[in-house]
């Protein structure tokens, strides 16, 4: 699993006030799953944690106020903010952009964006789902933790899907090719029409592929942002294939709340 904190709004806070891994998950599951992300805090006050989506759905499982409960939680268009408090542990799986539609074969992934809803009205309900919360609700190991949640994602059975893996690899390209800079060249990349593209990507990653392309710009800005208060954005613009930096301060803004160089000195402090 990737080692940044690209997507976590002021990562320093945050890290303060909870404990954040990241595991793989059984190889069987890697071409769909990119990795899981493990979080416990035990909190004297509440504490607000922010965090910018990647263009991915999510699998919550969590255990707080002595409950335990799973969502699905489809691509995040905004800033999301969640409250922790007191004692909580979650598990939470982040699929590929493009790989959880084989978890749910027949409904498009565009169906979730923006949407949290129980994991039974997704996927359905089965004993090894309970039993992956059941293990969270203990103060058991990560390996143990893991484990659980595989056994509950293979008992989906998900199959392999050709228009998943072909929307898995062009949202890889969006991602760290920087030649991605237009729709039309991520289709000519993937062999595909401009409008082949975006159904693709409508049904199996829940947004837009030149939606994509921009949050991933964005959440690079913000990563570099968070590294350096002094961060040279015309060189960074150049660097993730914006044509002038006005531009950039411009998605920066729009998406995150705050222009860059404010959100990097609020980082700083």
């Amino acid at each position: 699993p990737r080692g940044d904190t690209r997507g976590i709004l002021e990562p320093s806070a945050l890290l303060r006030h909870i404990s954040f891994r990241r595991l793989p998950p059984a190889p069987a599951l890697r071409p769909y799953v990119e990795h899981y992300w493990l979080i416990d805090w035990d909190l004297p006050a509440p504490y607000e944690a922010r965090v910018l989506p990647h263009p991915a759905v999510n699998a919550v499982l969590q255990w707080r106020d002595g409950q335990s409960r799973c969502e699905v939680s489809g691509v995040g268009l905004q800033v999301h903010t969640e409250r922790l408090e007191g004692t909580g542990r979650v598990a939470g799986v982040q699929f590929r952009p493009g790989g959880f539609r084989p978890f749910a074969p027949t409904v498009p992934v565009a169906e979730w964006t923006g949407r949290r809803l129980p994991a039974e009205e997704v996927t359905g309900a089965g004993p090894a789902l309970t039993e992956a919360l059941a293990v969270l609700a203990e103060e058991g190991d990560d390996a143990h933790r893991a484990a659980a949640v595989d056994a509950w994602l293979l008992s989906l059975t998900p199959r392999p899907d050709p228009q998943a893996a072909l929307a898995v690899k062009l949202a890889e390209l969006a991602c760290h090719d920087r030649t991605v800079c237009r729709t039309a060249r991520l289709a000519e990349l993937g062999g595909l029409s401009v409008r082949a593209l975006q159904r693709l990507f409508a049904a199996y990653v829940g947004v837009s592929p030149k939606w994509v392309v921009l949050r991933y710009r964005v959440l690079d800005a913000l990563e570099r942002a968070a590294a350096d208060g002094a961060a040279d954005w015309a060189r960074i613009a150049a660097e993730l294939g914006y044509a002038d930096q006005a531009h950039l301060v411009r998605d920066f803004t729009t998406t995150v709340g705050v222009p860059p160089t404010a959100y990097a000195a609020r980082s700083a402090a």
